[in-house]
């Protein structure tokens, strides 16, 4: 069924040529078009301009039936892109976030068992069929708050067997959810404990097994690892980026989340999609980033929820880089899937304005997941994935108004949720 939205207040985002991302002043750019209808066909933007350009005869190439929509006092928004998900486990952390309030960090808590060992112990023992429903309802709780595209990481596995099953499930979402989903192996997460002490030889299991058989099975669009202070080291990086890449599958870097490791720098050589986290970012890092195809990702929620620093994205905007921001939705560091909150975020705690923090969670962070050329912005031939506001006073109220759901109604693959 076909889709005509009219009598839109405002229509967000909208492009005639598509851009891949916008970097440094061009991410205060932010094109819309008031009084506006958008015709969609199929999972597809058909058509989209002023309500006084519309005319009967636009209809008349549609072969489908047309459902409108009156959007009179409401605006319209590409759906957002969260680039940065963990979003199949098994079970919450709450504990963990009692320690974090009597001020245990993020490493006491791993070098205890927990944070991502205890995630991978209850991993190993849940179901496909458990992590499927689980993780489904998950999907359909971000879609509510206007998500369009999740990028899904494993590494709650941390064995061959069970980091397999982890992907299995996210293919399974990809088969079933209307959302755009892309999957990541993420094998070096961190070292499980079967492996204390014996850190090369996890490394050697994640080249020589788990990547080989991940390949095998197609499961996976991109090769990620954690890069970081007391997880794995620019040269184990290195080593399991170059099998990754040799098995078809792109790199993307945890990065400088917990001090400067050096995994910006190995990402831009290995010619990352992004790297994540960045809150140690300095000027080294920013001239690496710098004419790179790498987009660098903030996931304000982690920062927020560990009370860690905030890494430096208006300098990194001053001086001509992108920026994408992605909620790093797990059960241990960010435990939200809420891209309005990320958004806000974005405004409040890095000082981005509303135009370039809505360009972050769009165009950038749908580059960061391979899928700028269908998704991001609301342009002819994209895949029909936007959302309906309630009504709202302006563009500068979605970001402003971070503790209530703007949305008012999803359509994702030109179908109503």
């Amino acid at each position: 069924m076909a889709i005509l939205v009219k009598n839109i207040k405002k229509l967000v985002q909208v492009e005639e040529t598509p851009a891949i991302w916008r970097a440094g002043k061009e991410m205060q750019t932010l094109h819309t078009i008031e009084n506006a209808y958008l015709l969609t066909e199929g999972e597809m933007i058909f058509d989209f301009g002023k309500m006084c350009d519309f005319t009967p005869e636009k209809l008349s190439k549609i072969k489908e039936k047309i459902d409108e929509i009156d959007a009179t006092g409401r605006m319209v928004f590409p759906s957002f892109c969260d680039s940065h998900t963990h979003i199949v486990y098994a079970g919450s952390r709450e504990i963990e976030y009692i320690d974090k309030i009597k001020g245990l960090n993020y490493q006491e808590i791993a070098k205890r068992g927990g944070g991502i060992l205890n995630s991978a112990e209850r991993m190993a023992q849940a179901s496909e069929e458990e992590l499927y429903e689980a993780a489904n309802a998950r999907l359909q709780e971000m879609a509510t708050y206007g998500t369009g595209a999740v990028e899904i990481k494993s590494g709650y596995g941390l064995t061959t067997e069970t980091e397999l099953k982890m992907l299995r499930v996210i293919k399974e979402l990809q088969k079933n959810s209307p959302m755009i989903i892309r999957s990541n192996f993420l094998g070096a997460h961190a070292v499980p404990l079967a492996y204390k002490d014996k850190q090369q030889e996890y490394v050697d299991l994640i080249i020589n097994e788990m990547i080989p058989m991940v390949a095998a099975e197609e499961l996976a669009d991109f090769i990620d690892v954690f890069c970081d202070k007391g997880f794995f080291t620019v040269e184990e990086t290195e080593r399991i980026l170059m099998q990754g890449i040799k098995y078809g599958m792109r790199p993307k870097i945890h990065a400088n989340e917990l001090d400067f490791s050096g995994g910006i720098q190995i990402g831009v050589k290995y010619n990352a999609l992004s790297v994540d986290h960045l809150e140690y970012t300095g000027d080294a890092e920013i001239s690496y980033l710098l004419n790179s195809e790498t987009m660098p990702t903030f996931l304000p929620g982690a920062a927020f929820f560990l009370g860690m620093i905030y890494g430096p994205v208006r300098k990194m905007i001053d001086n001509g880089l992108p920026i994408a921001l992605a909620s790093d939705y797990n059960p241990g560091s960010s435990p939200s899937g809420n891209m309005q909150l990320i958004l806000s975020m974005g405004c409040i705690k890095y000082k981005m304005l509303p135009e370039e923090a809505l360009n972050a969670t769009t165009i950038n962070s749908a580059y960061a997941m391979g899928i700028s050329d269908i998704a991001g912005s609301i342009a002819k031939g994209k895949i029909a994935n936007f959302y309906i506001t309630k009504p709202i006073p302006s563009i500068e109220y979605m970001p402003y108004a971070f503790g209530s759901n703007k949305v008012e109604q999803v359509v994702l693959k030109g179908r109503k949720r």
